[in-house]
């Protein structure tokens, strides 16, 4: 590795320092496939890792504590130091030039997110509300509504994408949350229901198989360790497009979560199958 290499190698550990939008299910098992070539560029530059260190210790040091609970991918993409994918450019935006990052802005994919924001709002079931955000929300507050339309991978020439949503409910000050995320068809997220659904930002649980008319889904009824989710559910439509619908009974730790989670099991399953969040 050369010194410009390494430059940019701390200037990318620098950036990862404040952690960057949550990274999806698909985009999680991705990293893991990196991670062997990453650890073979780390070893090349051993005689540099002090100073990587430092920065990097110095860059999280200096970072603000967020006491709230946010969307996240499991574990984060380690960057590859390859000329290979540091020169690969994202997929052009409305305007026709590269988006910055993977999110995408502006233009048909940022549309499909916002829709699917929509689409789980209306699902809200009787009984909770969806608050909106406040006016002048203070930054280190957690959002009530987020969405997002991110650039997964190139396969066979085409662009897949996935969509992540998370929308607010509430019984009074109890506060939860709903969560629902697609990915487009071609994905390679597994068949199996429960393998499926295990996918789901790299959260393990206890799952059973729920029928949805001809419909077999995934359902993970109790969550393991991770606490972020308490159940959600899996299903892949026969176009391969992969739907994950999930509810939490806390959205941040400075609000009151929900004593009971908006849907049961059954309907669980069903949001999965819903035709409203079968993105095409």
């Amino acid at each position: 590795m050369n010194g410009e290499d390494l430059r940019e190698a701390l200037r990318r550990e620098m950036d990862d320092a404040t952690p960057p939008p949550p990274l999806s299910t698909a985009a999680a098992l991705g990293a893991g496939r990196r991670a062997h070539s990453r650890r073979r560029a780390v070893r090349a530059c051993a005689g540099s890792a002090a100073v990587l260190l430092a920065v990097v210790g110095f860059a999280a040091l200096g970072a603000p504590r967020r006491d709230v609970y946010q969307p996240a991918g499991g574990p984060q993409a380690i960057p590859n130091p390859s000329a290979s994918d540091t020169k690969k450019p994202w997929p052009a935006g409305p305007d026709g030039q590269p988006q910055e990052d993977r999110t995408a802005r502006a233009g048909s994919k940022y549309d499909q997110g916002l829709r699917l924001l929509d689409e789980v709002v209306s699902v809200v079931p009787a009984g909770y509300t969806a608050p909106e955000d406040p006016a002048n929300q203070p930054a280190d507050q957690r959002t009530l509504r987020t969405h997002q339309a991110q650039f997964e991978d190139t396969v066979n020439g085409v662009d897949l994408w996935s969509y992540l949503t998370s929308v607010a409910v509430a019984q009074g000050q109890d506060t939860g949350r709903v969560v629902v995320e697609v990915h487009d068809a071609g994905n390679q997220l597994p068949s199996e229901p429960c393998a499926l659904a295990r996918q789901f930002w790299g959260m393990q649980g206890e799952c059973q198989v729920e029928t949805v008319g001809a419909a077999q889904v995934g359902v993970v009824v109790r969550s393991g360790a991770d606490d972020r989710l308490d159940q959600w559910s899996a299903y892949r439509h026969p176009d391969g497009v992969v739907v994950f619908v999930a509810q939490g009974r806390k959205i941040a730790e400075t609000l009151p979560e929900l004593t009971k989670l908006p849907f049961s099991v059954p309907q669980l399953a069903a949001l999965a199958v819903d035709e409203r969040f079968h993105l095409k």
